[in-house]
């Protein structure tokens, strides 16, 4: 599958039917808000993937982001998130906060807000994704960083989960 093709799946989502999904993507956006010192990221992951991964974790019945949802449904998120998800800002790894979730319009993801603060500015970007790579041979995780002045676009696969951007 070529890069144009994922994003086409993308920006599609909504024509899917959210129960069932031939194919397994992750998507981010990072942004550098200067005037708030901080890299905010938005990250989409289909619901049932995201279960998928918890559960061979030991982690079963979650129903995220349903009325009857795991009261550790976030907690379990934002480890799995720290294990599969870890940014290098300016050669220091930085850790993230996580501000919160929401249900994505289809009903199909969730959509995951994270957040490193203190950041006076931004040089160089390394970016750590293998989200869902070790349960989905084909999952395919794409980033879309904001810099200050550059823009990029990063596709990670298994065996290609560390990329870096430059600013």
């Amino acid at each position: 599958m070529t890069f144009a093709s994922i994003i086409l799946l993308i920006s599609n989502l909504s024509f899917f039917n959210p129960e069932v999904h031939d194919f397994h993507v992750s998507k981010c956006l990072i942004e550098f808000n200067q005037d708030e010192a901080a890299l905010q990221m938005s990250l989409h992951i289909f619901i049932d993937d995201l279960e998928e991964g918890l559960r061979q974790k030991g982690y079963d019945q979650l129903f995220i982001c349903t009325k009857q949802e795991a009261a550790e449904v976030d907690d379990l998120i934002n480890e799995y998130l720290e294990q599969h998800f870890q940014l290098r800002v300016n050669e220091q790894e930085e850790p993230f906060e996580f501000i919160g979730k929401e249900i994505s319009d289809d009903l199909s993801a969730v959509w995951c807000y994270l957040e490193i603060t203190n950041i006076q500015e931004l040089k160089a970007l390394e970016i750590k994704n293998n989200i869902l790579c070790s349960i989905f041979n084909d999952q395919k995780n794409i980033v879309s960083v904001i810099g200050p002045k550059h823009k990029a676009t990063l596709l990670f696969q298994k065996g290609q989960e560390i990329k870096e951007a430059k600013f």
